[in-house]
């Protein structure tokens, strides 16, 4: 029985990284300021959004490209204290740190495409 329960936990465990790509899920407050001293993209989206859903496909091919940047994932209705102290209302929407400053932001509502991502992230590095 408890082989049974490791592996499902091991299923789960691939089957969110495989829908969320590589990118790492937030866990707690204090993860997020540890995170912001370090190069982090932090991606504000959520499960039920569909623009948020849009970008899952194609955010591994962009963290790989872009991989000056540890990216993170952030649910916003796990976190809407984060959003809220960030000005982030709507999803999807990206935020860069650097030794603990925000060094950009591409933050508004509206489905993002590949390319969109991809300049907003160029002119940071």
């Amino acid at each position: 029985m408890r082989k049974e329960n490791v592996g499902v936990s091991a299923k789960r465990r691939y089957t969110n990284r495989k829908r969320s790509g590589f990118m790492q899920q937030l866990q707690s407050i204090e993860q997020f300021e540890q995170l912001k001293n370090e190069k982090t993209m932090f991606v504000f989206s959520a499960d039920w959004c569909p623009d948020c859903t849009f970008i899952d496909p194609f955010m591994p091919e962009i963290e790989e490209k872009f991989s000056a940047f540890t990216f993170v994932k952030v649910d916003r209705d796990d976190f809407i204290n984060v959003c809220a102290s960030l000005d982030v209302f709507g999803i999807p929407s990206f935020v860069a740190f650097d030794g603990g400053e925000e060094i950009g932001r591409y933050v508004n509502r509206d489905r993002k495409t590949q390319k969109q991502i991809e300049t907003f992230i160029e002119k940071l590095v």
